[in-house]
């Protein structure tokens, strides 16, 4: 997009927001083109360098080791306070508040490379601590994609393939046994069909992935 037609987009967001009674100050408005002018510029450039890479990479790649870990540890901070983190940021930048120390993503990489990052990026990064008490944990609501493995004997070389289907959070319980805690999980697929996933993070975690 040209800056012509970022501005363009922007005003007719003003428009709603003025039409919903919600209107932003002048203050605002100039900060919210200024963030996803610069946003746009630097996408196009990582675009390009992606294209002569051929392949596209986790956005959390391009973090820093310290901004990567800072970015993990907010996420999971909101996670436990039930506040999706991206909301939370984007506030932050329309009222022009400091993030503490996830600061630096708006004033390095701001809004189109947040929108880059889905749940199966961070996933990528938390996967080796999901079965602990600090990993990220799914909620009512979150969309996951679950393999047939679950309800039928798969092999990866064999005539039955594994098939990933999306679904839908519905319930999470925590249990526990002689040999310690462990939650179960009901999903609902599109047709309305719900399935049990018991041992969610423990025994089944092979077979179920973030949706992205």
């Amino acid at each position: 997009m040209s800056p012509d037609e970022i501005e363009a987009v922007l005003q007719l967001a003003f428009i709603q927001c003025e039409a919903s009674l919600c209107s932003l100050t002048d203050q605002q408005k100039q900060i919210l083109l200024q963030v996803v002018t610069e946003a746009v510029n630097r996408a196009s450039l990582r675009s390009s360098a992606n294209g002569q890479n051929g392949e596209v990479a986790n956005p959390l790649d391009e973090l820093t080791p310290e901004q990567r870990q800072a970015l993990l540890q907010f996420v999971k901070e909101q996670e436990k306070e039930n506040r999706p983190w991206k909301i939370q940021l984007l506030n932050d930048w329309l009222h022009d508040r400091n993030s503490g120390t996830v600061q630096f993503i708006r004033e390095e990489y701001g809004p189109q490379w947040l929108n880059r990052v889905k749940q199966g990026h961070l996933e990528q990064y938390f996967k080796a601590e999901m079965s602990s008490s600090d990993g990220l944990k799914l909620k009512v609501g979150d969309r996951i994609e679950v393999s047939n493995g679950l309800w039928e004997w798969v092999q990866e070389d064999g005539p039955c393939s594994r098939e990933w289907f999306p679904c839908t959070v519905v319930e999470i319980s925590q249990h526990s046994d002689s040999d310690g805690s462990y939650y179960n999980c009901i999903i609902r697929f599109g047709n309305g069909a719900e399935y049990e996933i018991q041992g969610i993070y423990q025994w089944n975690r092979y077979h179920w992935r973030w949706f992205s």
